[in-house]
């Protein structure tokens, strides 16, 4: 696990680091995404989470679901363009469990991707991801988690 500023970077997840999203290539070559921790740390307490629906054709960089906090609303942009599979039923009904547990059970939708390959490869990943992240926040002049 990787932590940048007191924010928790896991190191195996694939990263659009401009929109604070993670993205995990699923065994069954779906793609699950997500907001990071310093999305979470920016936004403040989830209160309110709006998924795109099953079949729902998403493009890359567009919105994939729709959180709110007390202090901000917008939308979770997708990594990658593909269709929705599932959303999070869990944070439907409890949208803290984004902040709670970011890349585990406070994922935001699961997807079929249209064309990995194509879209991941700007993506950041491991080291690269923690200085993306480093730099980010730098710019942003961000304190920590």
């Amino acid at each position: 696990m990787g932590t940048v500023r007191g924010c928790e970077i896991p190191e195996d997840l694939l990263y659009n680091v401009d929109n604070n999203v993670w993205l995990r290539k699923e065994d069954d070559g779906s793609v699950t995404i997500g907001m990071t921790s310093y999305a979470c740390a920016l936004a403040g307490q989830i209160v309110s989470y709006t998924p795109k629906g099953a079949g729902k054709d998403i493009k890359k960089d567009k919105s994939a679901a729709t959180v709110e906090s007390g202090k901000w609303v917008g939308p979770l942009k997708s990594p990658v363009s593909g269709t929705v599979v599932s959303s999070n039923d869990d944070v439907a009904k409890d949208p803290g469990l984004i902040n709670k547990d970011p890349y585990g059970s406070g994922w935001i939708a699961k997807l079929t991707p249209a064309d990995f390959d194509g879209d991941a490869g700007e993506l950041k990943t491991g080291a690269d991801a923690l200085a993306a992240f480093e730099e980010k926040m730098t710019a942003d002049g961000f304190g920590g988690c």
